[in-house]
C-alpha cells in the first residue's frame, strides 16, 4: 500500500470516529515537516481560502527529488496524473485542493505541485501572480546592518542611492524589513540579513507590475538602484 493510500485511509478513520469533513480531519493529521517554512497561509490556499501574499523574495523550482521523498512520487507522475484528471481546465486552487484531498499531499507541497504544473504546461509565467508580474532583485553589502536599514528609511539618504525614483515608506520592522509604496499601483518589499561580519544580503521585490516587459524593466532598475546603495554604505577602502 503506498504512502498516500494509507494516509487518506487514517483520514477516513478519523472522519467516522469523529464526524469530521475531509479537510477538517486530515488538518489533524499533516506533520509539520510537510509545510516547510510555509506556515499556514499556502495550506489554507489549497483548501480554498484566499492566497496569502508571499513575505519572502521567489525561490526557485523545489527539485524533483525533494518533491518525491515529500509526496511519493517525482514531477513526471504528478503531471502525468494531473493530465489525466484535466488539471489544465482547472484553476490553481481546484487543482491544489485536489492534491490535498484526493491525493493526500501536504498543503505547502500541494501549491509548489500546482505552480510547476501551470509553468510546465503553460498556463503560468514565472514571475506572474494572481495581482500581476514580480522583479526581484538582491546585492550584499559590506556595512553594518543599522547603517543599511538607514539608508531604506530616512528620506534624504534613500533618495541619493534612488536618484528621483519615488519611494514612499509604508511600514518597516526594524532592522529587517521596508515595505514601501512607488506611487505607481506597485508595491515593493525589501529585506535585510545579517550574514555576519558587517555584511548584510539587501534583497527587493516589487509586485503587481503590469506585464512581463516591467519586470524585466523593475529588475534591471533594482540591480542598479542596489549597486549605488552598496557604494553609499560601504566605507571606503
Amino acid at each position: 500500500m503506498t504512502r498516500n493510500k494509507s494516509f487518506k485511509q487514517r483520514v477516513r478513520s478519523r472522519m467516522a470516529k469523529t464526524g469530521e469533513r475531509y479537510t477538517a480531519a486530515r488538518a489533524h493529521l499533516v506533520p509539520e515537516g510537510e509545510r516547510p517554512g510555509a506556515g499556514p497561509a499556502a495550506a489554507a490556499d489549497a483548501h480554498g481560502a484566499s492566497p496569502a501574499a508571499p513575505t519572502a523574495p521567489m525561490r526557485a523550482r523545489v527539485s524533483s527529488d525533494a518533491v518525491r521523498e515529500r509526496t511519493g512520487h517525482g514531477y513526471d507522475t504528478w503531471f502525468a496524473r494531473l493530465d489525466a484528471w484535466g488539471a489544465t481546465a482547472r484553476s490553481h486552487r481546484e487543482i491544489a485542493a485536489h492534491l490535498v484531498q484526493e491525493h493526500g499531499v501536504g498543503g505547502w507541497w500541494a501549491q509548489s505541485l500546482t505552480v510547476a504544473y501551470e509553468q510546465e504546461r503553460g498556463m503560468r509565467v514565472p514571475g506572474r501572480r494572481a495581482d500581476g508580474y514580480t522583479a526581484s532583485a538582491s546585492k550584499t553589502v559590506r556595512a553594518p546592518l543599522e547603517d543599511v536599514f538607514a539608508a531604506l528609511v530616512h528620506d534624504q539618504v534613500r533618495e541619493r542611492w534612488l536618484q528621483g525614483t519615488d519611494l514612499a515608506v509604508l511600514s518597516h520592522t526594524p532592522p529587517r524589513r521596508v515595505t514601501a509604496d512607488p506611487g505607481d499601483g506597485t508595491r515593493v518589499v525589501l529585506y535585510l540579513t545579517d550574514r555576519g561580519g558587517d555584511r548584510v544580503s539587501v534583497a527587493v521585490e516589487q509586485s503587481r507590475l503590469a506585464d512581463a516587459a516591467s519586470a524585466a524593466r523593475a529588475k534591471e532598475s533594482w540591480r542598479e538602484h542596489l549597486g549605488r546603495l552598496k557604494s553609499l554604505v560601504e566605507p571606503a577602502p
